[in-house]
Formats: structure tokens, C-alpha cells, sequence
């Protein structure tokens, strides 16, 4: 097992090095795998035109070669060079993050690893540059190259608009996206949201596919792009990866869909604007039932309830999420607390590594003790969080939806650090990821989510 950095700490950490006016570089170590020591004794066969001194070709499978180093295909090869990593890390001071293995902290130095890509944060540009010439000049014998500042990272391009806000965008990708598609930007006309009514469903005697280019292959580049970079197009993307498996003209026409609107938006990606007041905030929303539909009433998936939620710091998104419930909730209030659980599972440990980041370089936080905020446009949801008791209507709720009662504020608990706020519907951003939504509440979330 080789862990890599999660986008929520990325962000996070960019977010606190643009409040903190840090400065950053990137590294890359050359051909990292085969840097690492091997843990075991691994042999392997003779290469193809690779024959033993004086044996002839019979007698050459008789011969096997021992490693030294570790090959790209192994399958602790990652595992290896992580623990190289990490040991080499710890040796110079750092202290692996708690939350995120792949975050490490030092004083006024913070780095994210991600595999063989590193990022490094510092008060001081000497600082970096200290850390980077340690790892080059140390005993562990790292090679390396420094990328400079951090104008992209895993293929996503970052770029400073000011002193308080950067975005962050793939345009590359939805060119890619777009040609794959087989769509033109002068021919083609685009689209203004991404998703449309009625939601999708296995459509079995509905028309075959069209085109011939790979549907799950669409998928997969725009699940990447929805999960880095677009929460705008998270919840269309969702339901058109449930019909991977036998995909009919109806999903495909959805694809299209996405893609058109992407033809709208090529050099769009997700504008951050750093709000110093702001802490660690949570909206959450469902849609209960919303995938029944007269053509799939005999499928029991087509009454599971949608999960929507997002997670912000200083008023940037970090997480966001979008996915059906696994469990069939038998109210609307019902949903909406089961979506609350799954955000507080998300955003309990954001909020610890929010306590670590301010051991290194201090948050600007609300509340002194790191209060979590969330934000439920559902009164009855509201009212199971912060209730004790188990009513007859609420009971049978599975144990791991309760997993943040004892943290919620209220009269009982005033100590608590999870603080449930109702907000009117149309503030809420999350409901963007629950359902399709008019124009108008399109744009306008579109503009509190992604900054355009």
C-alpha cells in the first residue's frame, strides 16, 4: 500500500499558503521506484536477447536475476519508495500528518507528497530551498529536479489572479474531452448547464448507442475533471457513470451533453476567493427519491435518495460530492440527515487537519475551538442532530448515521464543536449536486461554487 495526497489537502494547503503569502515549489524525483530498496529478495527472468556468458540458448531459462532495486510493475514497488520517502522526510524533522499520511510538517515548512511529485510550502523562499538541497545532498542519494513555483500540478494549472484568490483549471483535458467526443468548437453548439430532466435511468428497451468511441472512457476523463476541478458538472457526470455497464442512446445523448456544455466553458475551471473570516464550513442537501420514474419502478435503485454536499475553508471549496444513498430513506427528513452524516464523515478529519496546519502556521478561525459549521436547509434534519432520544420515526436509523450527535451544539451540549445551522434553500450551494436545477439557480450556484 503507497498512500497519495488527497485534493482536500492540496487545496487546503494552497488556500493557507495564499492567506499566509507562502512561498512554494515543486519537485520531481527521477525515476523514483527504482530508487527505492527492496525489502525482500526479488528475482526475475532473463530478459529477451539477454543471454548468460558462456551458456547457450537451451540452458538460459536455468538462469534467473536478482534485483537490487526496485522495478516499475512490482507490486510493493509504490510501498518501498514511500517508506524511503517517509523515512527521509522524518530523518530532516518533519512529522507525518495524522490525517493525510502523505503531509508532512516541520517548522514553518509544510510538504504534500504524491508519489514521486512533491510540494513544498515555506515562510521563506530559503526555507524551500533548504529542504530541497537536504533531500538533494542527503545520504538516501535522492534524484531529483526542481520544477520552480507551482503553475501545475498532476495536470492541473494554477494560476495567481491577485493577492487573495488563484484558480485552478484543466483546459487540456476538456480539449481532450471534447475530441474525444468527436465535437467542434466552430461547428458544434454548446450548452448552458450540464444536466437536464428527467434523470437518467437503465433505459433496457430504449434505443442502442450511436457513436463508437468508449463510453466509460468518457467517464473516466470526466470524472478526473468533475472531481479536480468542475463541481459544476459532479452530479450530471454521477448518474451517466451508473449505466457503464450496457450504456443505451439515452446515456450517451447525456455525454453529449456534458461535452457541449464544456465547449461553453474550455478555460473554466474553479476560482478561488480567499475570505480570511470564514472557517470550515459544510453544506449538505438531498433529494429524496428523486431517481423514481414510471420506466424503473421495479428497480428498487430508482427510490434510493441523492447525497449532495460541499465543504469550504475561507470560503474556497475543498470537497465536494455527489452520489446516491446506499440505504432506501422513508422521508425527506430521513434523507437529509443521512446526507448530513455522510459530509460530517468528510469534514471531521478536515477539521483535525485544520488543528495541525495551525500548529505550524495559525488560521484565521472564527471561533476558538475550531468550531465546524454546517448548513441544513431541512428543519426535521436539524432536530434529529441535535436531539438524545430516539423517536419511533427516527429509531431505526442505522448506528453510523449517529456518529457526530455527541459533537452538535445545542442546549444539552453547549461545548460542542459542530454547529448545525439552518439556510434557506436558495443559499444553499449543495443543492446543485442533488438534482437538476432551473437556469437561473444554475448560474447562481455555479457562481458561489466555481467563482464564474
Amino acid at each position: 500500500y503507497a498512500p497519495v495526497v488527497t485534493w482536500a489537502s492540496v487545496r487546503m494547503l494552497l488556500i493557507v499558503a495564499k492567506i499566509h503569502k507562502l512561498e512554494s515549489k515543486s519537485i520531481d524525483f527521477v525515476l523514483a521506484f527504482p530508487q527505492a530498496d527492496l525489502d525482500v529478495p526479488v528475482y526475475m527472468e532473463l530478459p529477451a536477447g539477454v543471454t548468460p556468458l558462456e551458456v547457450e540458448d537451451p540452458n538460459r531459462k536455468q538462469y534467473v536475476l536478482r534485483l537490487n532495486k526496485s522495478l516499475y510493475g512490482l507490486k510493493q514497488a509504490g510501498h518501498n519508495w514511500f517508506e524511503k520517502l517517509r523515512n527521509g522526510l522524518t530523518d530532516r524533522g518533519f512529522i507525518q500528518s495524522q490525517v493525510d499520511p502523505c503531509v508532512f510538517f516541520k517548522d514553518e515548512c509544510i510538504v504534500l507528497t504524491y508519489v514521486d511529485d512533491c510540494i513544498i510550502l515555506g515562510k521563506q523562499m530559503r526555507i524551500v530551498d533548504s529542504v530541497i538541497d537536504s533531500l538533494r545532498t542527503g545520504s538516501e542519494d535522492f534524484e531529483l529536479t526542481d520544477e520552480g513555483s507551482i503553475d501545475k500540478y498532476l495536470g492541473v494549472k494554477i494560476d495567481d489572479i491577485d493577492e487573495n484568490s488563484f484558480e485552478m483549471s484543466q483546459p487540456f483535458l476538456i480539449r481532450r474531452i471534447i475530441e474525444f467526443l468527436g465535437l467542434e468548437e466552430n461547428k458544434n453548439k454548446g450548452r448552458d448547464t450540464p444536466v437536464g430532466k428527467p434523470l437518467l435511468n437503465k433505459n433496457l428497451d430504449g434505443c442502442p448507442r450511436k457513436h463508437l468511441w468508449l463510453y466509460r472512457g468518457a467517464v473516466g476523463m470526466m470524472s478526473y475533471l468533475c472531481n479536480s476541478v468542475r463541481p459544476d458538472i459532479q452530479m450530471a457526470v454521477h448518474q451517466t457513470a451508473r449505466f457503464s455497464m450496457s450504456p443505451m442512446r439515452s446515456h450517451e445523448l447525456a455525454i453529449m451533453r456534458i461535452g457541449r456544455y464544456l465547449l461553453n466553458s474550455l478555460d473554466k475551471g474553479i476560482v478561488y476567493k480567499v475570505d480570511k473570516t470564514k472557517g470550515l464550513e459544510v453544506y449538505s442537501d438531498a433529494d429524496f427519491a428523486g431517481n423514481w420514474a414510471n420506466a424503473d419502478t421495479d428497480n428498487a435503485d430508482s427510490v434510493l435518495s441523492r447525497t449532495g454536499f460541499v465543504i469550504c475553508y475561507a470560503n474556497c471549496p475543498i470537497v465536494w460530492c455527489s452520489k446516491l444513498q446506499t440505504e432506501i430513506a422513508l422521508s425527506t427528513a430521513e434523507a437529509e440527515y443521512i446526507a448530513l452524516s455522510h459530509a460530517l464523515r468528510e469534514a471531521i478529519p478536515l477539521q483535525n487537519l485544520t488543528k495541525e496546519i495551525n500548529c505550524i502556521f495559525p488560521l484565521h478561525i472564527p471561533t476558538t475551538d475550531f468550531c465546524l459549521t454546517v448548513h441544513e436547509d431541512n428543519n426535521s434534519a436539524i432536530a434529529m442532530a441535535e436531539s438524545i432520544k430516539f423517536t419511533p420515526r427516527t429509531k431505526h436509523i442505522a448506528i453510523k448515521y449517529h456518529h457526530f450527535r455527541s459533537r452538535v451544539k445545542c442546549t444539552y451540549n453547549p461545548k460542542g464543536d459542530i454547529h448545525v445551522k439552518y439556510i434557506p434553500t436558495g443559499l444553499q450551494m449543495a443543492d446543485i449536486f442533488t438534482k437538476p436545477v432551473d437556469d437561473r439557480t444554475f448560474f447562481k450556484l455555479r457562481e458561489l461554487l466555481c467563482g464564474w
